[in-house]
């Protein structure tokens, strides 16, 4: 009882197959397989090293510090009471 025995494997495999039937099943598989080959393929062309890449020149950063900007003093208590 706590396991699946070879029986409820293959039960399941015909429920499977009757609910899908055999030519969607087939797509399926055939889909996963394609996803599977393309996967493989993007690993390996990871490995291999990338071509560097031109970056487009920046313009400078001004950092030069500006003068600050006067501000209004806060107002009093009286003024903000209403």
């Amino acid at each position: 009882m706590g396991g699946f025995s070879i029986w409820h494997i293959l039960i399941l495999a015909v429920l499977v197959l009757l609910l899908f039937g055999g030519n969607r099943f087939s797509a399926m598989m055939g889909d996963v397989a394609k996803g599977l080959k393309s996967f493989k393929q993007g690993l390996s062309d990871e490995d291999k090293p990338a071509e560097p890449k031109q970056i487009p020149p920046q313009q400078p950063i001004d950092v030069t510090p500006r003068a600050a900007e006067p501000t209004a003093p806060p107002p009093a208590d009286d003024q903000t009471r209403g």
